[in-house]
């Protein structure tokens, strides 16, 4: 049976933050790839119009490695409430998804 595989959206504050975020991520395998990408959020928060830039991260990733993911990010990450979407992945490219989820998988005896 293939293992399901699905997106996973987050923003943080600063470049440093995204990057470091980013290669944690992919070093503990817990993705294959991490896009990071600079955007300009428009968004209220405690009662407050905000416009902040933020940074983007696209984290391609199993549906089994979404929980541990998402806890990752959590200890990880700056924002009292981040950002943390999972959009599930329904088509794609064979060769892509085969090396996709080759790269979230980590070597075996790790968890």
């Amino acid at each position: 049976m293939e293992t399901g595989v699905c997106i996973v959206t987050t923003s943080i504050g600063t470049e440093d933050e995204a990057e470091a975020l980013a290669q944690s991520i992919v070093e503990a395998r817990l993705a294959a790839c991490v896009q990071v990408q600079r955007v300009r959020s428009l968004y209220i928060w405690q009662e407050a119009l905000h416009r902040e830039p933020e940074w983007v991260l696209h984290i391609k990733t199993l549906d089994a490695r979404y929980a541990a993911l998402e806890a990752f990010i959590r200890e990880r990450h700056s924002y009292e409430t981040p950002e943390i979407l999972r959009v599930p992945v329904t088509a794609g490219s064979a060769d892509y998804l085969h090396w996709l989820r080759a790269g979230s998988t980590p070597p075996s005896g790790q968890a």
